[in-house]
């Protein structure tokens, strides 16, 4: 089978609040090939995520200058587990999108890196439960009745998951609900969906989300005609990265992502990876595909 990309993009975001570089900060790997058609690597650590989002539209200028396709891969929740949607009474009939829109109008994300995903946090708290659930971590300083520094209580049956399909399936994947410490994932999905919204929108149907506007299904270069880029979620803790001498562990990751996923397309097998889950059932296939997410490769 004929290759899908011809470059992969990986992104490790962050929820700094304040510029930052080197270890837990924005890192971009770019792997392409270069003008004798070989595949090389490159990456950028802009200090915010505005100056990211920047990159990101100028990366995806060139490709297309060079009439090139990508896979884009962030390594944050796409989507929030079942029955978000339905429980903050968002309309529309497609789940994803209108959690998209909702958290595009709440987010306040300034080019400093100053933003309230804190806020954010504490206010869906109090529209689902009037109290400090289910988001929950945060400085001490950022205490609201809402949101507390750590969690109240575990999650039960008559609560949102504390889990999508995909974390339980990557094996070691955070909760969304944690926005703060070590491993969380919730600060960087509460600021980092606004900004993929904006580069999806930007680009319209030249850019797809998997798999919310694809489906589970095995892709094919004529699936994929006129289209730049697939956005995905990935999970670098997936691959093994081993970091060079004096090398930062997050862009070891990202590059050791892309060439994962080169490496796959080059044989011919990442396009049965878009076949997402076949463990679950078709109804929490449809699920995923509607409303969760899916984790490339998961």
């Amino acid at each position: 089978m004929a290759r899908l990309f011809s470059a992969f993009v990986i992104v490790d975001w962050s929820a700094a609040a304040k510029p930052s570089t080197g270890p837990d900060s924005v890192w971009i790997g770019v792997l392409k090939r270069d003008v004798r058609f070989r595949m090389t690597f490159e990456s950028f650590n802009p200090p915010t995520r505005a100056e990211a989002e920047k990159r990101l539209a100028t990366i995806l200028d060139d490709l297309k200058k060079r009439g090139e396709r990508a896979l884009v891969g962030f390594d944050f929740p796409l989507g929030f587990p079942r029955g978000f949607a339905a429980a903050l009474q968002l309309k529309g009939d497609q789940p994803w999108r209108a959690v998209w829109d909702q958290l595009d109008k709440m987010v306040k994300d300034k080019p400093d890196n100053t933003n309230n995903r804190f806020g954010v946090g504490a206010e869906i708290n109090r529209r689902l439960t009037g109290g400090p659930f289910p988001f929950w971590g945060c400085p001490p300083k950022d205490t609201l009745t809402t949101l507390q520094p750590k969690r109240v209580r575990a999650h039960t049956e008559d609560d949102l998951p504390e889990f999508r399909f995909a974390d339980k399936a990557a094996k070691g994947a955070a909760s969304i609900w944690k926005l703060y410490y070590n491993g969380s994932v919730g600060g960087q999905a509460i600021l980092g969906i606004p900004a993929v919204r904006r580069l999806k929108l930007a680009r319209g149907d030249e850019v797809r989300i998997w798999p919310f506007e694809t489906g589970f299904q095995a892709l094919t270069p004529a699936d994929l005609e006129g289209v730049l880029a697939v956005v995905t979620e990935v999970y670098p803790s997936m691959f093994r990265a081993q970091p060079a001498p004096g090398e930062v562990k997050d862009l070891a990751q990202v590059r050791a992502t892309a060439e994962h996923f080169a490496r796959l397309d080059e044989a011919g097998k990442l396009s049965e990876l878009f076949r997402g889950p076949t463990a679950l059932s078709p109804e929490e296939a449809e699920i995923a595909a509607r409303e969760e997410g899916w984790i490339l490769g998961a």
